[in-house]
């Protein structure tokens, strides 16, 4: 698939509708100049049922509905919902029509889409007739004003504005950021597991370098895709985003402090002894005194039992891969 650039775009000062009025639903802030500068015709302003608007492009959440401006208490789905129930709904969501007669396609506004289906009523959408490329710097602009996405979130959308076959100077424009801004979310991306990720969820309060410690446990091997996750499904279910990735960095930390250390030494049974360091393991049995028989027992068996303990060991991270 050919990559696509925006630079060249002109139009997009016509995409995006603002509506004025006083109201308790929060305007976006223009904190990005560009969407300050953006109008659109207020005639393009229409009611649609819900049912009839479908959700398009690359997923710029990681959760469903992750708290917008997360400094604000009150900034939350709920308060949304109750704001358009109690007010109305002063900001139009973006829309274009699908390809299917009647249909639309939601390029942002999802939450206030969201919260008019719920509440049963139509949602005010300003249909705009744009192309792919112009719906995805909407919909980057619209975040950017909103500063709603998390530093995790970027990441996932910027790698799935790549993903749809648009370049990195596309993924910049879209998201405000420098070459070297994106080349931090990029190597978050490469290196933490999508998996991990998931389960992690979009860690709102947490910034680059906790992101970017654990990609760096990663990219060097102290922690594993299996290992994270293991440690993930021990956490208590009701910890946050954020307190799982913290979680989750103490708990590497610690398996590589251990795995760093000096080499230990454990005597489980009189004249056994078991040497574990960072590079190896190895079995030592006296075949002298009370221990001879045992040790020549184990000499006869070892093989075996290794062999079985494998087997048992593959098969359980086998399911476990599954």
């Amino acid at each position: 698939m050919a990559r696509k650039s925006l630079k060249d775009m002109s139009g997009i000062a016509n995409t995006i509708a603002r509506s004025g009025g006083n109201a308790p639903e929060k305007t976006p802030r223009t904190s990005a100049p560009a969407l300050g500068a953006l109008q659109g015709s207020l005639a393009a302003i229409r009611e649609i049922d819900p049912a009839l608007i479908d959700d398009w492009g690359p997923a710029d959440r990681l959760e469903e509905f992750t708290a917008v401006n997360p400094d604000e208490d009150d900034d939350s789905f709920e308060a949304l919902k109750t704001s358009i129930e109690e007010g109305g709904q002063h900001v139009p969501i973006l829309v274009r029509r699908a390809k299917t007669e009647g249909r639309y396609e939601a390029i942002y506004g999802r939450r206030r889409l969201k919260a008019c289906r719920e509440l049963g009523i139509k949602v005010r959408a300003n249909v705009q007739d744009v192309d792919d490329a112009t719906a995805l710097l909407a919909k980057g602009l619209e975040n950017a004003a909103r500063r709603n996405l998390s530093f995790y979130e970027k990441a996932r959308f910027a790698e799935a504005i790549q993903a749809a076959g648009h370049d990195g100077a596309t993924a910049r424009q879209v998201l405000n950021l420098s070459a070297s801004g994106l080349s931090h979310l990029s190597k978050v991306t490469q290196n933490v597991p999508a998996k991990v990720g998931d389960q992690l969820g979009a860690a709102p309060r947490s910034g680059r370098p906790k992101w970017t410690a654990l990609a760096e446990l990663f990219a060097t091997g102290k922690l594993t895709e299996r290992a994270a996750l293991d440690l993930l499904k021990k956490m208590p279910p009701e910890l946050s985003s954020d307190e799982r990735l913290e979680t989750l960095l103490k708990e590497a930390a610690k398996r590589g402090a251990r795995q760093g250390g000096t080499a230990t030494e454990i005597t489980p049974v009189d004249g056994v002894t078991i040497k574990s360091s960072r590079s190896s393991l190895s079995l030592s049995v006296k075949k002298t005194g009370e221990n001879a028989a045992f040790a020549d027992w184990l000499d006869e068996n070892l093989a075996e039992i290794i062999k079985e303990s494998y087997a048992a060991f593959t098969d359980v991270n086998a399911k476990d891969d599954s």
